[in-house]
């Protein structure tokens, strides 16, 4: 059972949260069964420690999510409002009317899919350990993290939502910020700026998503084992270049 530790510098923000903390933590044990019984989580953090935006990006971290997780314990900022602005300055100033309308209307159910994200990495399945440098094949376990939490969390309305949202947005940074290989995309890659980071959540994303429905008819366990094969055989080639996806964001 995971503790629930509240970290916030006064009792009020603490009250101010209290009800979707609670809401959040009801329905996380929802998709928790799920990856217990289709993906393998054994073990799941011992804890989330529920803060402020502020505390998680510069206390308890400095990369500019309030959203991670390490061997033991999920950090995570239950603020609604400020998901919200934090997604549209993703934007970067560019005017987009449909994307800002999309994220000033996020739900708490895609907040929860964020929430779920993180706990899909404490699965089993993948086979990097939390500590590693991990700059290896990273983007498979992001991108399936994002896949299975918006999978199962969100509505199939909600899920290509999103997906169209972060398509576009993929397809307008494209030359910004698109030079470099997915393969790339590793530790040092939170080293940029917060929209030169989620672009390689977006690419994750949407390559996994096309691994799973495109290239497997919708078989995610296809996939994984797929994953462990490369592992096991000693990881002799880019996993992008393993899947077949060099050209997938030509």
């Amino acid at each position: 059972m995971m503790r629930q530790i509240f970290a916030f510098e006064t009792k009020e923000e603490y009250v101010k949260y209290q009800g979707i903390i609670e809401r959040l933590t009801r329905k996380l044990k929802e998709y928790e069964h799920i990856l217990k019984s289709r993906f393998r989580l054994k073990e799941p953090p011992k804890g989330i420690v529920w803060t402020s935006e502020e505390l998680a990006t510069t206390v308890f971290s400095d990369v500019p999510i309030p959203a991670f997780t390490n061997e033991n314990i999920i950090y995570f900022s239950p603020e609604l409002s400020g998901w919200r602005n934090l997604f549209i300055r993703q934007l970067e100033g560019v005017k987009n009317p449909k994307i800002e309308k999309f994220y000033e209307e996020m739900s708490e159910k895609q907040l929860l899919a964020i929430l779920g994200h993180e706990l899909t990495h404490h699965s089993d399945l993948f086979v990097d350990e939390f500590g590693d440098d991990r700059e290896d094949g990273i983007w498979f376990e992001e991108g399936m993290c994002e896949y299975l939490s918006r999978k199962f969390i969100l509505s199939e309305d909600d899920f290509n939502q999103i997906t169209n949202v972060e398509s576009e947005m993929y397809a307008m940074f494209k030359s910004k910020y698109g030079a470099h290989s997915l393969d790339d995309f590793g530790s040092a890659s939170y080293q940029g700026s917060l929209t030169s980071i989620m672009f390689d959540y977006w690419r994750s994303f949407l390559a996994v998503k096309y691994l799973v429905e495109e290239k497997a008819d919708n078989n995610i366990e296809h996939i994984f084992n797929e994953y462990h094969t490369w592992h096991n055989q000693g990881r002799n080639e880019p996993l992008i270049k393993y899947f077949g996806l060099e050209t997938l964001f030509d």
